[in-house]
């Protein structure tokens, strides 16, 4: 009988010991987590604004489809994709 309390004594003092140790890791990173974002914060990159038709323009070649197709063309996809589409050849079917 002995032998199990000192095997439940040694599993509870060794499981609150991973557990405290744990608990300090955690709290140290998010410690370390706010003093970086803090200290160096990441840059912020500015995005230079194309329009539509500067776009069309720029990055579709000329296949025998009028400006204004090619300009309803690019905005449909940038409406649709929200600004992160980019048409950069269309074809005749």
């Amino acid at each position: 009988m002995e032998n199990i309390e000192t095997g439940l004594l040694l599993m509870i003092v060794g499981m609150t010991t991973v557990f405290a140790i744990l608990l300090i890791v955690i709290n140290l990173g998010k410690g370390l987590i706010v003093l970086v974002n803090k200290y160096a914060p990441e840059e912020i990159i500015v995005k230079k604004q194309v329009t539509p038709q500067r776009q069309a323009a720029a990055s579709v070649p000329a296949t025998g489809i009028t400006n204004q197709t090619t300009a309803a063309i690019v905005s449909a996809v940038s409406v649709v994709t929200g600004g992160k589409g980019k048409v950069v050849k269309i074809e005749k079917l």
